[in-house]
């Protein structure tokens, strides 16, 4: 089904909606409505994300922003679907449905996975999506660890880097997220684990929201993983820090918790034809991702 099948405006609840490219809308108003959800999202993280993906919003008769739904082309044939928000006085009003059939129709041909909110989970199902893991929101004050982090060869990332990195992430991930990749390094600090030569571990941590987030971190071992992420809290200490987990046993999310960041929220991963990778099948020489980008890019 084209994009042309699919009507532009809607009426509900006795006035009428009509849809917009969230391209021409203003950063503030976009805002606004993350705000009237809840979400942290800043003028920043909107420009962002609008950046590597596309999306549509839902405007009332005074151009308000009712609505927002994304996604994020990785390729010809997979994408990540988020920034999906309505309203909470339209939440079930059929807005959300109207504006996700327009993202599957314009970004017809691929498969999908996304992070589901506990008030959009039915919404998904009806589209067919498949429920997989739960991700663990973690925030809080970071808390610079008591212990000494074991020997690691662990140092500073540098742009020459970044190959390495996009293909650690592509192993995880199982999809290139080669453009994602390079704009993300631009605006974080990272830190890298090398051994023999080789990445085996990295993590990433940017502005974001109320502070910063960590994310993506791909390692193939807890260990492996605390040793990245670590020296992200230590550089926190004291300040807001974000990380979304699919990891709810073992050495790392007990790090985690530790380290002044508690489960806060949780949503459940999905997909629509692409298979997730099973994060408890980690292992030295299989990587998986530790902490997600955002919920919305995976």
């Amino acid at each position: 089904m084209g994009d042309g099948a699919l009507p532009g405006s809607l009426t509900v609840d006795a006035f009428d909606v009509r849809v917009a490219d969230i391209a021409d809308i203003d950063l503030e108003r976009l805002q606004a409505l993350s705000i009237s959800v809840g979400w942290p999202h800043r003028a920043e993280d909107w420009q962002f994300v609008r950046e590597v993906g596309h999306g549509f919003v839902a405007l009332d008769e005074i151009d308000r922003v009712l609505a927002s739904a994304m996604w994020f082309p990785h390729g010809d044939d997979f994408a990540t679907i988020g920034m999906v928000m309505t309203s909470p006085r339209l939440q079930a009003l059929g807005v959300g449905d109207w504006l996700m059939k327009r993202v599957l129709s314009a970004s017809a041909g691929r498969t999908y996975r996304l992070n589901a909110t506990r008030a959009a989970l039915a919404l998904y199902r009806s589209l067919g999506f498949i429920g997989h893991r739960t991700v663990f929101q973690c925030q809080g004050e970071a808390r610079r660890s008591e212990h000494a982090a074991p020997a690691q060869a662990v140092r500073r990332l540098e742009a020459v880097d970044l190959a390495a990195v996009t293909a650690l992430d592509e192993r995880a991930f199982g999809i290139s997220r080669a453009g994602l990749m390079a704009r993300l390094f631009r605006q974080s600090v990272g830190y890298g684990l090398e051994r023999d030569g080789a990445l085996v571990a990295f993590a990433l941590c940017r502005p974001f929201g109320r502070g910063h987030v960590v994310g993506p971190a791909v390692a193939g071992t807890d260990e492996d993983a605390i040793a990245v992420v670590q020296p992200h809290v230590d550089d926190h200490d004291g300040r807001f820090l974000r990380l979304d987990t699919h990891l709810d046993e073992g050495p790392f999310p007990l790090f985690v918790a530790r380290s002044g960041l508690r489960i806060h929220d949780t949503v459940l991963s999905m997909s629509l034809g692409a298979p997730l990778t099973d994060p408890s099948t980690r292992a030295p020489d299989r990587p998986v991702t530790y902490a997600l980008a955002t919920q919305a890019l995976g």
